[in-house]
C-alpha cells in the first residue's frame, strides 16, 4: 500500500518561495507518476503539476506555469514542488498524489493514493 507524506508548507510573504516534499513508501516509487494538487476550503482539488515516473515529462496548470517546478528523486523516493514568486491566491492545502503507470493525469480522482496535505499560506 502506498503511503505519501507531504512536508515543507508554511507561511511566506508574496514573492517568496517554498519547496514542498512528498515522501513515498510502500511500493516502487519509480513505477508511479506523481501529481500535486491544492484545495481551498469548500472547493474541489485543483490540479497544480504532474511528473512522469522517469521525470522526463511534466505538466503544469496555467496558473502556476513558469513559477512552480515539479521534480522527483527516484533514489530518495521523493517528489518535490518548488514554488517561486508566490501569490496570495496560491494559499491552500497542498496534496501530493500517486498513480501507477507512465501517463500523467490532471484529475484528483484519477490518482490512487493521496497524502494528508500541507498548508501553504501566502500573505500580501
Amino acid at each position: 500500500q502506498v503511503q505519501l507524506v507531504e512536508s515543507g508548507g508554511g507561511f511566506v510573504q508574496a514573492g517568496g518561495s517554498l519547496r514542498l516534499s512528498c515522501a513515498f513508501s510502500g511500493r516502487t516509487f519509480s513505477r508511479y507518476a506523481m501529481g500535486w494538487f491544492r484545495q481551498d476550503p469548500g472547493k474541489e482539488h485543483e490540479f497544480v503539476a504532474a511528473i512522469s515516473w522517469s521525470g522526463s515529462t511534466t505538466d503544469y496548470s496555467d496558473s502556476v506555469k513558469g513559477r512552480f517546478t515539479i521534480s522527483r528523486d527516484n533514489a530518495k523516493n521523493t517528489a518535490y514542488l518548488q514554488m517561486n514568486s508566490l501569490k496570495p491566491e496560491d494559499t491552500a492545502v497542498y496534496y501530493c498524489a500517486a498513480r501507477e503507470g507512465s501517463l500523467l493525469f490532471r484529475l484528483w480522482r484519477q490518482y490512487d493514493s493521496k497524502g494528508q496535505g500541507t498548508q501553504v499560506t501566502v500573505s500580501s
